[in-house]
């Protein structure tokens, strides 16, 4: 089969974004699709109008616009089964236009997004006509405060331990990216929420690898607002190199979290913003469990600070039981990672924190919460069994030799400006560590435990 012939077999996807109150064509092109803000794209007026501190410049009010043209584009339109990349092209009215027309803006842009999802992205840029915001401006996000990082968090745990970890004398810029106003915390700061909401019916596709150009873009933002130029990117090793290191299935790797995709968003906000803004990553070369631990040793922290968190990401089927608060699903990749990493931290949970709360049962079906109303999407042993053998190849990936390695550690060691040996070290260190809490947490549950049997390939656990 030619893979060249089967993609230019593919058609373009078009995606217009249109200005308040404009309305789509009646007779467009098949294959558009129109998207209007203050529709589709809802911008909360309230939440966006207070993102106008001092310095703030149309030009980030256009890229918060890009942001959200992106995220419908990739909802939008499903994948084939048979070829993941999607070629799409949007078109996006701007306030700053000759910015967005400069090649060099446009060429990091369309990089920076291809490496990220997959999908080969055009632009096509038009001059928006309305005013980005009709009240005055606030005054300066921090006044006689020295900040020295801008750092995105929301409740997961990484993001509360590194936030934790690292901002002494309170010096972070913290960015909640969630966008439910239930969810903020008392000491948050003001730039709190995502000032947009992106509503795609119908939404075809959910793999969502266009969340991370968002939440870069988000901070960076913060960042040249509050001016510094240090961005800290919380995720510990497992969840930033892992979903590379083993696709899923062998599907487009994750690189949301990779140092790869953060050198290319380098670039793209520096031809746009004119700034140097450097995405760090302290936490790359330990597990999530070492850094719950690191944060649990400094003083005045309890570890109902870290149980507080939350993780799962599965849809309210999965994590409502007998019509009470939402929990965490406790089986899917992202919750058997934090069960791991809290157990390799010494922290016991409540077994109430999770729908799926026994991992020793000897089958999956008995481990299901037993009230009626719970009605688990079909998906979710699936999720499981998945994560559960992600989990256990990383720890097989530590065993391979430096060979196998090698493809990996040259890619990081461009990135990250060191050596390949570095690299080769740190590496082996982190899955080595990794291995060694997962086969902890793996026995904990014992040998009869359906969780053991998935480590194995078994499927009827």
């Amino acid at each position: 089969m030619n893979v060249i012939s089967d993609f230019q077999k593919v058609s373009e996807r078009h995606l217009h974004i249109l200005e308040t109150g404009k309305q789509a064509p009646r007779r467009g092109r098949k294959e558009c699709v129109f998207a209007t803000i203050g529709s589709e794209i809802k911008c909360d007026k309230d939440i966006f109008d207070s993102y106008s501190y001092e310095g703030w410049k149309d030009i980030h009010h256009d890229l918060l616009i890009v942001c959200a043209a992106v995220e419908y584009a990739d909802r939008r339109w499903a994948r084939s089964a048979r070829q993941w990349s999607r070629p799409i092209h949007a078109t996006i009215p701007v306030l700053e236009l000759a910015t967005w027309l400069d090649a060099n803006v446009q060429q990091h842009l369309r990089d920076t997004l291809r490496h990220l999802t997959g999908d080969d992205w055009r632009f096509t840029f038009v001059q928006n006509e309305a005013p980005a915001s009709d009240k005055d401006r606030q005054p300066p996000l921090f006044p006689n405060q020295r900040k020295e990082f801008a750092i995105a968090y929301s409740e997961g745990l990484d993001s509360w331990c590194v936030s934790g970890l690292y901002n002494e004398n309170d010096v972070a810029v913290r960015v909640h990216v969630s966008k439910y106003r239930a969810r903020r915390r008392r000491d948050e700061q003001p730039f709190d929420r995502l000032p947009f909401n992106v509503t795609v019916k119908p939404s075809q596709e959910d793999s969502a690898r266009s969340r991370g150009f968002k939440f870069a873009a988000i901070t960076a933002i913060a960042a040249h607002l509050s001016k510094v130029s240090r961005i800290i990117v919380p995720e510990s090793g497992q969840g930033a190199l892992g979903p590379v290191l083993l696709p899923l299935r062998n599907i487009y790797p994750d690189y949301r979290n990779y140092p790869t995709f953060f050198r290319r968003m380098e670039k793209f906000i520096k031809a746009l913003l004119g700034v140097d803004l450097t995405y760090e990553q302290p936490r790359l070369w330990h597990t999530k469990g070492q850094t719950i631990a690191a944060f649990l040793a400094k003083p005045g922290v309890s570890a109902e600070q870290v149980i507080n968190t939350r993780s799962c990401w599965q849809q309210r089927h999965n994590v409502r039981v007998g019509g009470g608060k939402p929990r965490q699903c406790g089986i899917c990749a992202a919750c058997q990672l934090r069960r791991m990493s809290l157990h390799a931290a010494g922290v016991d949970e409540p077994p109430e924190a999770y729908t799926v709360s026994d991992l020793r049962a000897a089958r999956y079906e008995t481990a299901l919460p037993k009230q009626n109303s719970f009605q688990p999407t079909s998906t979710l042993y699936e999720y499981g069994f998945m994560g559960t053998r992600h989990l256990q190849q990383l720890t097989d990936f530590a065993a391979e030799p430096d060979a196998k390695h090698k493809p990996y550690v040259c890619e990081l060691a461009e990135a990250l400006g060191t050596s390949m040996a570095d690299v080769q070290s740190n590496l082996r260190d982190m899955l080595n560590q990794h291995s060694e809490e997962w086969a902890a947490f793996v026995a904990a549950q014992g040998h009869e435990s359906f969780l053991t049997l998935w480590t194995k390939g078994g499927r009827h656990g």
